[in-house]
């Protein structure tokens, strides 16, 4: 059986795990997980967290960022 993409997965619904940088820049067509590093350094992209060493999201804090995004530019 084959693991459907974060990008659908979030679409229909919440992934049952936590994403990962790639998963991040493959949804929002990023150049560069670097991009997503970048945005932590400056607190301006989605929230993350650490596990060890690895840097994880939630699918639900992902998709309250991409709201709070979406809400800012309409009200722009």
């Amino acid at each position: 059986m084959a693991t459907p993409s974060a990008t659908t997965t979030l679409r229909a619904g919440l992934p049952d795990r936590y994403l990962t940088p790639d998963d991040i820049a493959d949804m929002f067509d990023l150049p560069s997980v670097e991009t997503l590093y970048t945005w932590r350094k400056k607190r301006t992209g989605p929230p993350a967290f650490r596990v060890g060493k690895y840097l994880r999201y939630d699918p639900a804090a992902v998709q309250a960022w991409v709201s709070e995004q979406m809400a800012a530019d309409n009200a722009a």
